[in-house]
């Protein structure tokens, strides 16, 4: 017969039972198995889950700036703006996290064989974030608005010449004049909804409380703005947006904190308001920004770099119109050999700790994989001093360097003056007799004004009497007058012309030490430098006008690159970006074919050839291309961005980031 199990009341009395000894051994022995079951069921748990991104959190960016026109039509300007605009808009084309332009809008596309037309299929069940439905006649309202000049948009330059026209419900057509294959780039415009802009007429665009409470179809909407009582926006929440008719966001909520200054943003993230920031609100100085924010102990208080690449490079660009010397490339060249562009990276990334790329071309041929240029200008003084001897400017005392200057004078007298002329060339000459002699001053009795009167006739006597002692004093200017006239008028020229010029570049640490980097290497050689740093506000003045003799400044390409606006000689003038008034008919041809054709490897070969065209002419210094740096919290993950087209687009894969996690089965 089988024994029975003791009863719960039985094991109860097990403890009055057993020794001292061997109750510790039993209770070890129970605490034990329990371990066991415990780390055997999580185990269990762990290896038949997964963890994976679920919705919730709330992501804090600081930004060091002002929010203007949260609006396609005028946001493009501001980063500010074109970070929330991508956020809360949608547009008919997108960047994906590769760089790549995709269709965002819009299912499909197709460009004719002669790239002039482009047939877009709308996507299904699209909607504003009021509940709108949104639809062609949207796309067709902002595009007519940007080419309207009565809204002064400046993205209207980019839609001139364009032509749209709805086919159906879900079909339109875009008609270019000419064909242009990175079109597409500007499609990734944002569209705004016509139900809420067309009754605003175009001098109440800017006025519009839509510029700050914007309705879009995007991933994000507007949750909440807080202002102070100046006006300034001290803080914008998003919500995810649930009409999206794309994968909703895992982060329920994005605030972004606005601060003034740099300092003030340091002091957001060190007591844990903001979980990230862009670099540059510290001049892009990863050294700066490491002193100046304390990152905790824990992985929750500290911080991620993430470094995207970005089409451009930062150059100086020479300005023959405002330095004739310029228009020589025995100058020009030989400032190139004079720099040490390995020695500028090194010095970047050992101050500033940030990722710096060598530029030698201006097709940025490793960014795009195109072939490298034949010919780079390696640091070789010696013969950039042997180039500076070609080009005439010799060696002075001191090492500084000039050459002759053999320039005309700005005028001369040529017109057959007397009683009752008028004009410039009497001005010219009441000036000049004024400074020849006292009493030809005295006898003009201010007759300064233009006008050939008696008393300028009477200084023309006595200039005669004096000076053409052997013709007959006729108080007008003849042919024998002229000539002397032409001889003794002309203000002293210096006879040497100086190797001097002034860089001009914005008012950055980064900018302005490369500026004085360059200083010193062309003042190795003899070249005389002054540097001016300018705001971004004062430094756009100054572009628009050319107004500068080299200018440091950057050039953001685009990710389907259009170099037309940047070398062709019609871009010579704002808004054209030709910086450097650069002028070659071969580099034109090569342009005007290179954003016509459909075939992507001829783009290629022309850009190739294109490159070494301008390398050899070199009316610029290529020099280095700066990552884009992202701190952001380690508590955010799926941050798996490459390449964006600019600092805005750093959000391009808002869907994936993710902060909270669950685990299902595998």
């Amino acid at each position: 017969m089988s024994k029975k199990l003791p009863s719960f009341s039985q094991w109860k009395q097990i403890f009055k039972i057993l020794k001292k000894t061997e109750k510790r051994v039993l209770i070890a022995f129970i605490i034990l198995a329990i371990a066991s079951f415990a780390w055997l069921a999580v185990s269990f748990y762990i290896n038949a889950t997964k963890s994976v991104p679920t919705y919730g959190g709330t992501y804090t960016e600081g930004i060091v700036g002002q929010p203007r026109f949260i609006n396609p039509i005028y946001g493009e300007t501001n980063d500010v703006d074109r970070t929330l605009i991508g956020l809360i808009y949608s547009g008919i084309m997108t960047y994906d996290k590769d760089g790549n332009i995709a269709p965002d809008l819009v299912e499909d596309y197709h460009i004719s064989e002669d790239g002039r037309t482009y047939t877009f299929q709308l996507k299904d069940n699209l909607f504003w974030q009021d509940g709108v439905p949104l639809a062609i006649d949207d796309i067709i309202f902002t595009i007519k608005t940007i080419q309207n000049s009565d809204y002064k948009s400046p993205l209207r330059a980019n839609w001139l010449d364009v032509g749209i026209e709805k086919v159906s419900d879900k079909t339109f057509v875009i008609f270019l004049q000419s064909p242009y294959n990175s079109f597409l780039e500007n499609c990734a415009l944002k569209i705004i909804p016509k139900h809420i802009w067309e009754n605003i007429v175009p001098e109440n665009f800017t006025l519009s409380s839509y510029n700050l409470q914007p309705i879009g179809s995007g991933p994000y909407m507007i949750s909440d703005v807080k202002q102070a009582k100046n006006g300034s926006v001290k803080s914008i929440l998003l919500k995810a947006n649930r009409r999206y008719y794309s994968k909703l966001p895992y982060i329920s909520e994005l605030s972004f904190q606005f601060f003034n200054t740099k300092e003030e943003l340091a002091k957001a993230a060190n007591q844990k308001t903001i979980d990230g920031f862009s670099l540059a609100a510290f001049d892009n100085d990863q050294t700066l920004a490491e002193k100046e924010i304390h990152q905790g102990w824990s992985d929750s208080e500290k911080f991620n770099f993430y470094s995207f690449l970005l089409p451009r490079y930062f150059a100086v660009f020479f300005n023959p119109q405002k330095f004739k010397s310029f228009e020589d490339p025995n100058l020009t060249i030989a400032l190139n050999y004079s720099v040490n562009k390995a020695e500028i990276i090194n010095n970047i990334k050992s101050s500033s700790k940030n990722n710096v790329f060598l530029v030698n071309s201006p097709i940025l041929p490793q960014y795009f994989g195109y072939s490298e240029p034949e010919k780079v200008y390696e640091y070789n003084l010696d013969l950039a001093k042997e180039l500076l001897d070609k080009a005439g400017f010799k060696e002075q005392n001191g090492s500084l360097r000039a050459k002759e200057n053999n320039k005309e004078p700005a005028f001369k007298y040529k017109s057959y003056l007397k009683i009752g002329s008028k004009g410039n060339e009497v001005t010219e000459l009441q000036g000049c007799l004024s400074r020849l002699d006292s009493s030809f001053e005295n006898i003009l009795k201010g007759e300064t004004s233009g006008t050939y009167g008696k008393g300028t006739e009477e200084a023309v006597t006595e200039f005669q009497k004096k000076y053409l002692p052997d013709e007959k004093p006729t108080g007008e200017t003849g042919p024998a007058t002229r000539k002397k006239l032409n001889e003794l008028c002309p203000i002293p020229q210096e006879n040497l012309q100086l190797l001097k010029f002034t860089i001009t570049t914005i008012n950055q640490p980064q900018t302005a030490k490369v500026a004085e980097l360059l200083k010193d290497y062309w003042q190795k050689i003899g070249a005389e430098i002054e540097i001016k740093t300018a705001d971004l506000s004062e430094l756009k003045s100054i572009i628009k006008n050319r107004d500068y003799d080299a200018l440091l400044y950057g050039q953001a390409l685009g990710l389907k690159p259009d170099l037309y606006p940047f070398w062709h000689s019609s871009q010579t003038i704002d808004p054209g970006l030709n910086l450097a008034g650069y002028k070659n008919k071969d580099a034109d041809q090569l342009l005007k074919t290179a954003r016509e054709t459909l075939d992507m490897s001829e783009k290629a070969l022309k850009y190739e050839q294109l490159q070494n065209i301008i390398i050899k002419d070199a009316p610029a210094v290529f020099l280095y291309n700066p990552g884009y740096i992202y701190w952001a919290s380690k508590k955010v993950k799926g941050i798996d961005t490459i390449k964006i087209v600019d600092p805005a687009k750093r959000f391009v894969n808002i869907e994936n980031w993710y902060i909270n996690t669950k685990r299902v089965l595998k």
